[in-house]
């Protein structure tokens, strides 16, 4: 398998299981990536996920050169959507997913990453978008969503020059949220979505549909959605245990429901 899908509790962990090659995504890989999301979205008893890569070496060094490269020349024009839905691209995930990102992170693994909504990095990870190197430009969203992430300029300078930053540099344009000794960086992502897990998990899903779909809209219209979204958590079982909880000092138990 070159995806490798556990359940662990309320924690779904998705280990990219290609070492042998860095972790790239092969079109196999993408497609047991799309089926492993699917379950995780639709599994009830699901509340986080995190995404990491096999060993101590690459979180995910991007696409398979021989592989993927000419599956998407074959296809792109003619179907463009050829590629199985992922969050990366075509594929609404609004529970939420961390990335434990052990090492090197290009091309394809940073839009992976990207399209994580928290970035947990090894001291040794080193992230880079090399696409226009090989005449390309990325194509799993990192030209849409790193100038939404870091400032427009560093945005450029990784997007442009094909060179790569190391952790250190990602963490202080804001890339990752925080940096650990490699050996920490699964621990790290674990303690964070058990953190997550004690919230109403509705209302985290409800925080990032709001902050997604919200970045593309008018302020107003963002706060009509916030309303709308809101009026909804406060209908819920979740909201009526945890107020109830907070009244009686106790710890709330969220159903999702």
């Amino acid at each position: 398998m070159a995806i490798d899908y556990q359940k662990e509790g309320k924690i779904a962990i998705f280990t990219i299981n290609r070492p042998e090659a860095l972790n790239a995504m092969n079109v196999q890989a993408a497609r047991e990536l799309h089926e492993a999301m699917v379950d995780f979205r639709d599994d009830p008893e699901l509340w986080v996920g995190i995404i990491t890569g096999a060993g101590d070496r690459a979180f995910c060094a991007g696409a398979d050169i021989k592989d993927m490269l000419p599956f998407l020349k074959e296809h792109l024009q003619s179907s463009p959507w050829a590629m199985p839905a992922t969050p990366m691209r075509g594929l609404d995930l609004w529970k939420p997913l961390i990335a434990a990102i052990n090492g090197l992170t290009m091309g394809g693994g940073l839009e992976i990453a990207l399209a994580c909504d928290l970035r947990i990095a090894s001291e040794k990870a080193r992230f880079g978008c090399p696409e226009v190197t090989l005449g390309l430009i990325p194509g799993w969203g990192a030209t849409q969503r790193l100038p939404r992430i870091v400032p427009w300029c560093k945005a450029a300078e990784l997007l442009l020059t094909g060179k790569p930053i190391d952790a250190q540099e990602a963490y202080r344009i804001g890339l990752v949220n925080i940096v650990v000794p490699t050996e920490a960086v699964m621990s790290t992502a674990k303690e964070w979505a058990e953190v997550i897990c004690q919230a109403g998990p509705l209302a985290v899903r409800a925080a990032k549909e709001a902050m997604i779909r919200g970045s593309s809209l008018t302020l107003e219209d963002g706060l009509r959605l916030e309303n709308a979204l809101e009026a909804y958590l406060m209908s819920t079982e979740d909201f009526t245990e945890g107020t109830t909880a907070f009244v009686e000092k106790r710890k709330p138990d969220f159903k999702g429901k």
